[in-house]
């Protein structure tokens, strides 16, 4: 049997690509795709692929976030990022979410295909600069990524103030007041030791939670 793939990236030429990349290869099946983290959230768990393929910089929704929901909803199913990312604090904080493989996007051509049937055989994989990362970084409290101080709805607030959304727009994505939204900027602030939103910015594109694009 094939193993089953869902690809998730939101820049259509890279999602198009990995599709026609990977669908020449008979013992890998390409069973959907998704443009951003909310629509992968809401397609994966009803075709419940082997693997999932996840950028970390993504709108709405970012990769972390994206593969922590569908792990819960699908906790069959792997995960490998691909992503133009190599810092420690992005490869450490994927793979303490649950991913099994972490690859470059500038080596995903000569990669991607050896990391599916890897990932598929039960196997972690991960590219050859991103091992060296985490063999590098392996005990060292310096790696330890500020994400990890927030919780998954400030993660969440950061990103889309990082994306540009007021705190109305941000309020009816996520069921909140305005005030609550913007009492969880203010906090963030605070916790991240920022002085204004162009702070956050900066952070949410530093740790891949949103991408300069």
């Amino acid at each position: 049997m094939p193993i089953t793939v869902f690809v998730v990236d939101d820049h259509a030429v890279v999602r198009d690509g990995l599709v026609a990349l990977l669908a020449i290869h008979p013992d890998i099946q390409i069973v959907g795709t998704a443009a951003n983290g909310r629509e992968a959230v809401a397609k994966v768990p009803k075709v419940k692929p082997q693997i999932v393929i996840l950028d970390i910089s993504m709108p709405e929704l970012d990769g972390i976030e994206t593969m922590r929901k569908v792990l819960a909803e699908a906790p069959e199913t792997a995960v490998v990022i691909l992503s133009m990312h190599s810092g420690a604090q992005h490869v450490f904080h994927a793979l303490k979410a649950g991913a099994k493989a972490y690859l470059l996007k500038e080596s995903a051509g000569r990669e991607i295909v050896d990391a599916i049937r890897a990932v598929g055989d039960g196997r972690r994989f991960l590219s050859p600069r991103v091992a060296a990362i985490v063999e590098e970084g392996l005990g060292n409290s310096a790696f330890i990524s500020p994400l990890d101080s927030l919780s998954r709805r400030e993660r969440e607030v950061v990103k889309l103030v990082a994306d540009g959304f007021s705190s109305n727009e941000i309020a009816k994505m996520l069921y909140l007041s305005p005030k609550t939204v913007d009492s969880y900027r203010s906090r963030l602030m605070h916790k991240l030791h920022v002085a204004d939103v162009a702070g956050l910015v900066k952070f949410a594109i530093q740790h891949g939670l949103t991408s300069l694009e």
